[in-house]
């Protein structure tokens, strides 16, 4: 046996060996150290994972692979002097599952080897992966009692679909084992398979085992119809809306922006694009030209969405635990769908693929995952029209070009639609649009009349429930304006009476400004005043002596209405407020914490903040949260029309003049052929 170990160990570091020859440099990649990992670089990782701990002997599942971000001050001192500097060493952070143990390893890709291999010993379980997700639903359609029962209903078994659903957590003392309750659905006429729902029969998988250790046919409901549930475009029937003229968007000298790499240039803005299976998206180093001082000035370190929590308000048996973490426990990233060109994104897209791993570690290659397009929607960026001149009429108008950023995820029945829009103005514009198909519940109701009791929804069509729930998601924005020593500015606007007779007016307001402090001055519920929220560099003045800075301005001031003490809330308490500031820290990325399936709250950026940490001329993130009260109306019914929310990030006192006075309009771009052409 001993020898045999000698010959595997021989074997590992041979390959090992292969790999470091075979395996391009960075010089000759030209790889950026905030670039998502290669194919190349996440084989290497799993052959290092899976020699040190061989399948013979262990069981070895990966839940997460991605790049282990360079220390901050590391890759800023190699931003400011790359020439000189060697850059910074690729490394891979894995979460695995040995054994039934959740490992977290650092893997250094540069010298091949683990470098760091610690067993989380906490609350709460990794990614789910879709492979145990299918077999757990797999084991549910051979599960004898379960056939029974679909047969009991008059349904079909073949015509059953199951999906896995995480359980959350309600105060259990024990440490619980990693689970999943599987629902199922019904097709037999329709692709639409939330709109026909098993209801009353669940089932519980164990994931370790990958076994059923739960049953449970509690009820009968009707099946809801499948006529008027199928959206696709070929089985629609006429009468049909009136068809709108062939429209089209064209760039014969092709984009202004350029990509190299995942560093994106266009106009005056510089960036760097990057993927991760959990996060989806993540911008980072985004800088902005500015003409009068002739250099990029940085604005942002890294925006990503750090979690999405979506509660259904639904108290039944089948439903309670349905408060979904749609990145901590499925993946924002993982679960990124292809793009259609010219449905998805216009005809001038340029699309980028991406890469996550399967549970055995192996790339995967995700095709088309984003899209980057100029936008030329007719809106204007500015004009002025001046008629007070006597003899004279002055008309300057600017059209408005930004450029997209675009990622569609489809978790469940679910799509989000991410988009980060740049702006020539210095404004960065972040918005998440809301589409897909409702979680509904079967009903015995045919019509609102009927109904006496509490359903928790609204009455969309014959036994059909749309649950009221909600949609939060936190952005994580890490701002350096004009360099990485911050300040966080609330300028609320006050009501003032006048004091004296002197003025025909009895009030007006003005602006008084508080720099927060600490953790606890920065956390604001929106709604209850008018308030200017900005991140500003004390350090940085304009030639007229205001502090350099951005504002946050919001589009949603929706928080949670749970209470403080619902299991639910505790795990997702970063709802409770929409707005959060924290000192720079490289292990805080997911306000969830870092294991949230049937976490405990005991990781989140809410106890992160119970710290009150000062905050002010820190290197600082801001932490946003936008959300969506979903009352469901039938207009959602089958299909829910895009509903959307974001934020915007606005230069305040950043630029000593209006930025794009300069802008000249695009010279024959994006042009409208309003040509009649032949459709196909």
């Amino acid at each position: 046996m001993a020898s045999i170990f000698k010959i595997q160990i021989l074997i590992f570091f041979f390959l090992l060996i292969i790999f470091s020859i075979l395996r391009p440099t960075q010089q000759q990649q030209q790889q950026h150290p905030l670039d998502p990992l290669t194919p190349s670089e996440l084989n290497l990782v799993q052959t290092i994972l899976t020699h040190a701990y061989p399948n013979s002997n262990n069981n070895l599942t990966f839940q997460y692979v991605g790049l282990d971000d360079p220390d901050k001050p590391t890759l800023l001192s190699w931003l400011s002097s790359h020439s000189t500097t060697k850059i910074p060493q690729r490394r891979a952070f894995v979460i695995a599952r040995i054994n039934h143990q959740t490992h977290e390893l650092i893997v250094d890709l540069s010298n091949p080897s683990i470098i760091s291999n610690q067993i989380y010993k906490g609350h709460g379980f990794p990614l789910l992966t879709f492979d145990e997700q299918i077999a757990a639903n797999a084991l549910t359609l051979a599960y004898a009692p379960f056939v029974a029962s679909v047969s009991k209903r008059g349904l079909k078994i073949n015509e059953v679909v199951c999906g896995s659903f995480t359980v959350g957590w309600y105060g259990e003392t024990r440490n619980n084992k990693r689970v999943v309750k599987v629902m199922c659905f019904y097709l037999d006429g329709t692709v639409n398979m939330y709109m026909r729902p098993l209801e009353g029969v669940s089932v519980t998988v164990d994931l370790e085992e990958m076994k059923i250790i739960g049953f449970w046919d509690r009820l009968t409901v009707p099946m809801p119809k499948a006529e008027g549930t199928d959206y696709r475009e070929s089985e629609q029937k006429p009468p049909f809306l009136p068809p709108l003229k062939t429209i089209t968007v064209m760039q014969p000298d092709g984009p202004s922006f350029k990509i190299e790499g995942h560093k994106v240039r266009w106009a005056n803005w510089d960036f760097h694009l990057s993927f991760d299976m959990r996060a989806g998206p993540i911008i980072s180093l985004a800088s902005i030209y500015d003409l009068e001082k002739q250099k990029f000035r940085p604005v942002l370190y890294k925006g990503f969405v750090s979690e999405l929590f979506v509660p259904y308000m639904d108290l039944d048996e089948e439903w309670y635990y349905r408060t979904f973490f749609d990145a901590g426990e499925y993946g924002f990233g993982l679960c990124a769908v292809s793009l259609e060109p010219m449905r998805d994104c216009p005809e001038n897209a340029v699309f980028m693929d991406a890469y996550v791993v399967g549970q055995n570690g192996k790339p995967v290659k995700m095709s088309q995952i984003f899209c980057i397009f100029e936008r030329h929607a007719g809106d204007i960026m500015w004009r002025h029209t001046e008629t007070a001149i006597p003899r004279t009429i002055v008309r300057e108008v600017r059209p408005e070009v930004s450029l997209v950023v675009r990622m569609v995820s489809t978790v469940g029945n679910y799509d989000y639609i991410i988009d980060w829009e740049f702006k020539q103005s210095g404004s960065i514009i972040a918005t998440v649009g809301l589409t897909g198909l409702l979680e509904v519940r079967g009903s015995k109701y045919t019509h609102k009349d009927q109904i006496e009791e509490e359903v928790y929804g609204t009455l969309l069509a014959q036994n059909t429930i749309g649950v009221n729930h909600d949609h939060f998601l936190i952005y994580h924005l890490d701002l350096d304006v004009d360099g990485n020593s911050n300040s966080f500015v609330k300028s609320n606007l006050k009501t003032t009476q006048v004091p004296d007779h002197g003025s025909p007016r009895k009030s007006y307001w003005r602006v008084v400004s508080e720099t927060a402090k600490t953790e606890s001055d920065a956390k604001i519920k929106l709604g209850s005043k008018a308030t200017e929220l900005l991140v500003v560099n004390p350090n940085k003045m304009t030639k007229m002596g205001n502090h350099v800075g951005y504002r946050l301005i919001p589009k949603s001031g929706v928080g949670s209405l749970l209470s403080d003490d619902d299991y639910s809330q505790t795990r997702a308490a970063f709802t409770k407020y929409n707005v959060w500031v924290t000192p720079y820290n490289k292990s805080e990325k997911w306000a969830g914490g870092l294991y949230v399936d049937q976490s405990r709250g005991d990781d989140t950026l809410a106890t992160w903040s119970q710290r009150n940490r000062e905050i002010e001329n820190k290197d600082i993130v801001v932490w946003y949260t936008l959300g969506f009260h979903h009352a469901p109306y039938q207009e959602d019914f089958p299909l829910m029309p895009t509903l959307s929310s974001g934020f915007e990030l606005r230069p305040a006192n950043f630029f000593e003049s209006n930025p794009v006075l300069k802008v000249k309009p695009p010279q024959d771009v994006m042009r409208l052929n309003c040509s009649i052409l032949k459709v196909a």
